[in-house]
């Protein structure tokens, strides 16, 4: 387990901030380091949440403060948290251009910095994002993930307990692909405490009544209804950067759907998208595969040749 457990967070906004309260409130980081271009926002964002330390029911005293780029020489975790929110009736890729400048930005940064540790990345275009500093630092694939499907996946198991009045925490399922239009829900993999949920779908009738179509449009509208009602998302993915730095630190071994490179897991290379990860104190430490149907493998090199095209769009822009 990690001493130090310093993490340095680049983008002080709603999502940024929102980390760095999740890791305040959970104990898990001893010293928290907010970077944005905007200094005096970082400086306000750090002291409002230093203010909190005190009421903390973590009980540790937790540093916050705004900090630059040398603080990631000694840094444990690096979470990328930089860019805008998406619009009304945007998608993530829509994103793309503004958020492959401010990359830009960061990587010229990070150029001037010697970081030997881990980056969760949040930024959006998520897949694309991640995988864009990955190549452009030259990092191994296992210091650099992103989120990816993690948010869809929560919406997944609030939408099954929803229909079937069973807990959350008795559901097992997760969704795979992009984080954004392309994601799909491993159906044939969702499962309560045990039982397919398939299968439950044929013991009872009222649950067959919605369709699996119209349960995966329920988790994939979420983050649009969220956008379209306050502007922007910022609580449950705050939640997943905690569970993720947590599982680095504490040498988790968790299994959870996160975006990475892949090496001809489940037949994709030269993409990174969301797939089951083993995440640990190194790390991304390798990915879980498992038997899909046909047509969810379908859905997902589909959902790759999405990403793909928006890589190989990034690599031929100007550096």
């Amino acid at each position: 387990m990690m001493q130090t457990r310093k993490v340095v967070i680049i983008g002080a906004g709603h999502v940024g901030s929102h980390v760095a309260l999740a890791l305040l409130q959970a104990g898990q980081a001893n010293d928290i380091v907010l970077i944005d271009k905007d200094r005096e926002k970082a400086f306000g964002q750090a002291l409002d949440l230093d203010d909190a330390v005190s009421g903390s029911l973590c009980g540790r005293d937790t540093q916050v403060r705004a900090g630059e780029y040398g603080e990631l020489q000694d840094a444990d975790v690096l979470v990328m948290a930089f860019g805008r929110s998406r619009r009304p009736g945007e998608t993530r890729l829509d994103m793309f251009d503004d958020s492959i400048r401010m990359a830009n930005d960061v990587i010229g940064e990070l150029k001037k910095v010697d970081f030997r540790g881990i980056m969760v990345s949040i930024s959006n275009p998520a897949d694309i994002i991640c995988e864009y500093i990955r190549r452009r630092m030259g990092w191994q694939r296992n210091r650099c993930f992103c989120t990816g499907t993690s948010l869809e996946t929560y919406r997944l198991l609030r939408v099954i307990a929803g229909e079937t009045g069973v807990s959350r925490r008795s559901i097992q399922g997760f969704c795979m692909g992009e984080h954004g239009n392309s994601s799909f829900v491993v159906w044939s993999r969702v499962l309560i405490n045990g039982k397919s949920y398939l299968e439950l779908r044929k013991e009872r009738a009222a649950l067959a009544a919605t369709t699996l179509d119209a349960l995966q449009r329920s988790v994939k509208q979420a983050g649009d209804v969220e956008v379209d009602g306050k502007g922007c998302t910022e609580f449950g993915i705050a939640n997943v950067a905690c569970m993720l730095i947590t599982a680095i630190f504490q040498d988790q071994k968790l299994v959870w759907p996160c975006s990475t490179a892949l090496d001809g897991e489940y037949g994709e290379r030269n993409v990174a998208a969301g797939v089951p990860c083993i995440i640990g104190k190194n790390g991304m430490e390798g990915v879980l595969e498992m038997e899909l149907t046909e047509s969810e493998q379908r859905q997902f090199h589909d959902s790759c040749d999405v990403l793909r095209s928006f890589l190989d769009r990034a690599e031929a822009l100007p550096h």
